[in-house]
């Protein structure tokens, strides 16, 4: 039975949203890979995730090389170059940090009662979505290496069977092999029975 067809709109559970993100990011740069050693392409691929952690592949050199030779071809300028933000956008980015982590710090004291502070609405909601996104991450990572032990262990299991097998062999040669004649003993008084035993 196949799956159904998937309608591309964004996936309002969280959980669900993070393990498709993990499973069709391994997808795309398993694909970028194949495609780097069938076609001999050169191939750069950069993901940010939601929680803005980046995930890149270069399949030849590095992904600086890369955006370099990418500047180069569409004419724009080198990559060594920085590029000059306006200051004004610098400092609301500045200060919109210093508010986030200073709501992160409160909410810290508030939830482990380190002080009696009040927040306020829009304060516990800027808490709750970091802490979800915080929840999320932890859970993805958590999938991640969980991913990572099952492969480990069906790796195992695959070294596990090709040994028992190996070892199955050797025993069915052996049994082939050995030789099931009467023996004789270098016993000095051979064994005798009493006649009015029978």
């Amino acid at each position: 039975m196949g799956r159904g067809r998937v309608q591309m709109k964004r996936i309002e559970n969280p959980v669900h949203r993070q393990v498709t993100f993990c499973k069709r990011r391994a997808g795309l740069l398993k694909k970028a890979k194949e495609l780097s050693v069938l076609c001999d392409a050169e191939i750069g691929v950069v993901i940010f995730s939601a929680h803005g952690k980046l995930y890149e592949l270069a399949t030849k050199g590095t992904m600086q090389e890369l955006i370099e030779r990418y500047g180069k071809y569409t004419g724009g300028p080198p990559a060594d170059e920085p590029m000059v933000e306006p200051m004004q956008d610098a400092k609301k980015e500045i200060e919109m940090l210093k508010q986030e982590i200073e709501i992160l710090q409160k909410g810290l004291r508030y939830m482990f009662g380190g002080g009696c502070e009040y927040m306020s609405l829009n304060e516990l909601l800027v808490l709750e979505k970091h802490l979800e996104i915080w929840i999320n991450h932890i859970r993805s990572t958590k999938m991640d290496i969980m991913f990572q032990e099952i492969q480990m262990l069906r790796n195992k299991e695959g070294i596990m069977k090709a040994a028992n097998k190996c070892l199955q062999e050797t025993i069915e040669e052996n049994i082939s092999y050995t030789d099931f004649t009467t023996m004789t003993t270098n016993m000095m008084h051979p064994l005798t029975i009493a006649n009015n035993i029978f």
